[in-house]
């Protein structure tokens, strides 16, 4: 026996381990997929940003040549070349310059020198240089318009050259150039974390927050790019070098000669002739986030799964130490057979006995509470004689009354005295009914009762002289209250508390209050009296059956009262009492 769970308990701990390996392994793909996904939906994200503002810039610029191109005093100095045009048409492109942010604008003649310029102050001026031989010189002449990201052969600085032919009388005169530099746009790409760069067909770096990278190549170039590169010193007079860059779809590694990261790179067509714009993020803060993050569940899981191996474990010992106790006692069985069989006939016996002990306490309670009613009736029995004495008298008098009405042909007068005959008949019975429900012995059942009901009941058996000495204040609202309980016995409740003040104030008007509020789904009911108070001496034993202050008293209403408050989930309890005066407090449950 004692192998089994040894055996049980080893193979548990082989399992747990292979879950847990298993779960650290999903939890190390898991994280890797996850970051990866999150890395290229932020690399997109990058990229369209990157696109939004490349063309933004670009849009701005783009206009400036073909509006330039109709400028007057544009192709006056070309056609002219008068130094005083030349001069206020530098001054003009100074001032456009500086106003649109361009990196320079020049005007080239037809035979590739510069005849004016936005720098022409400045000691790196095209004024007089000679761009024949540049391809977006070439291809304005021939085409209309063209376009080039190259190198500055005057200022060394790179960009983005946007040249349109002038015309006149359909002949060429030459070119106006717009020079567009993005080191602005560089920064704000840098700005945004990760890698921006654009790259023209060949895989040549124009655009990049890595301004190391400019003119650096993403592939080989081809033996006719790199002549054409060198021979119109698009990218300088050195061929362009390969960056420290691996580009395959949406993989990317950055070396540094050291290491290289990894990268996720999303790709989105330029607004330059054939050019794309990539967008490179980091790996290696989604990864760090992502393994957190299934550490953290595999941290939980290690919890769970350690706990329900503890809960396992301990349930095999249960059974280990069940199954040892079970050996032992079978030992015993035979010789405790006989003992065990006298013992449950005696158990049996036992078991009736309460049975019947707690039919009779049950029984005995409900005489009790019963007897209770029988003594309060006998104490308010001169009330009740009075409130039906009054009415019999008044029935008297109003039917001797009627007959003589009736006699003297006046049977208007007679048929109201029988009216008020007719109410006083039913008042008479209203109050030996409340005498009969009040002592009739009946099992309690909760019935909707509401507060006024129960309250107007137990002043009706209590008699109107003493309902005068009892000030009610209880709203409307809370009259109509359903409480949970049997009508009689909330009543006896009120009656057996009543009773006590009124025998607390003797004969004083208006000494005692019963007020009454709800509280969520509880309704409080306040009776205070202002009489001398309760005894100390009492107290503590104030609910307790047979302790009583009043002589002749039995000592039973109050623990009475509160076993039938709780009954139906209610309480009763003393709040003061030092004196003057002594308020009783029920609390009972609101049915709706």
């Amino acid at each position: 026996m004692t192998g089994r769970p040894r055996r049980v308990g080893l193979v548990l701990a082989v399992a747990v381990a292979a879950v847990l390996a298993i779960a650290f392994a999903a939890a190390d793909r898991w994280s890797r997929v996850t970051a990866r996904d999150n890395a290229d939906l932020a690399a997109q994200g990058a990229a369209r940003t990157n696109q939004g503002l490349l063309i933004s810039e670009l849009q701005k610029f783009r206009l400036l040549p073909l509006v330039l191109a109709q400028f007057p005093d544009v192709a006056t100095v070309l056609a002219t070349s008068r130094p005083e045009a030349i001069a206020d048409l530098n001054r003009q492109l100074e001032l456009l310059a500086e106003r649109t942010d361009a990196a320079v604008i020049y005007l080239i003649g037809r035979d590739g020198v510069t005849r004016a310029a936005s720098n022409w102050r400045l000691p790196t001026s095209f004024v007089g240089q000679n761009y024949g031989f540049r391809p977006y010189f070439r291809g304005a002449m021939r085409d209309g318009a063209s376009e080039l990201f190259a190198l500055g052969t005057v200022s060394g600085r790179p960009g983005l050259y946007l040249a349109r032919r002038i015309d006149q009388g359909g002949a060429p005169l030459g070119t106006i150039v717009v020079k567009v530099e993005f080191d602005r746009l560089e920064r704000a790409w840098g700005a945004n974390g990760g890698i921006g760069l654009v790259t023209d067909p060949h895989g040549v770096i124009l655009v990049t927050s890595r301004p190391e990278w400019r003119f650096q190549t993403t592939a080989p170039l081809s033996r006719q790019a790199l002549d054409d590169a060198v021979r119109t010193l698009q990218f300088g007079p050195s061929p362009p070098a390969r960056a420290p860059l691996s580009l395959s779809g949406k993989e990317a590694s950055v070396s540094d000669g050291r290491r290289a990261d990894t990268y996720v790179a999303a790709t989105v067509p330029a607004p330059l002739d054939g050019g794309r714009l990539t967008a490179m993020v980091a790996l290696a803060p989604y990864l760090e986030e992502s393994r957190r993050l299934a550490l953290l569940w595999a941290l939980a899981i290690l919890l769970v799964t350690g706990a329900t191996v503890a809960v396992l474990l301990r349930q095999w010992d249960r059974q280990r130490l069940l199954l040892q106790s079970r050996a032992a006692l079978s030992l015993e069985v035979e010789r405790q057979t006989a003992e065990l069989r006298d013992t449950n006939a005696r158990l049996r016996i036992e078991s009736q006995e309460r049975e019947e002990a707690t039919s009779k306490y049950v029984a005995a309670r409900e005489d009790l509470a019963r007897a209770n009613r029988l003594g309060t009736l006998g104490q308010i029995t001169a009330g009740v004689a009075h409130e039906i004495n009054q009415p019999v008298a008044a029935i008297r008098t109003f039917a001797e009354n009627s007959t003589k009405l009736i006699t003297r042909g006046r049977p208007e007068e007679a048929e109201v005295n029988l009216g008020r005959i007719i109410a006083l008949t039913e008042r008479i019975a209203s109050i030996t009914s409340e005498l009969r429900s009040f002592t009739r012995r009946k099992t309690p059942v909760p019935v909707q009762a509401t507060l006024g009901s129960i309250v107007d009941g137990a002043l009706l058996l209590l008699g109107a002289k003493a309902s005068s000495q009892i000030a009610i204040a209880v709203g409307d609202d809370d009259r109509e209250r359903i409480l949970v309980g049997d009508r009689v016995r909330l009543e006896q409740v009120l009656i057996n508390l009543l009773r006590n003040a009124l025998d607390a104030v003797g004969r004083r008007s208006g000494a005692i209050d019963l007020s009454a509020h709800a509280e969520g789904d509880r309704m409080i009911i306040s009776i205070a009296d202002r009489g001398p108070g309760i005894d100390p001496a009492i107290r503590e034993r104030l609910f307790t059956p047979f302790e009583t202050a009043k002589s002749g008293g039995l000592g039973l209403g109050l623990a009475i009262a509160r076993d039938i408050a709780r009954e139906f989930d209610g309480d009763l309890w003393l709040q003061g009492g030092d004196g003057p005066g002594a308020t009783f407090v029920v609390s009972l449950r609101i049915a709706r």
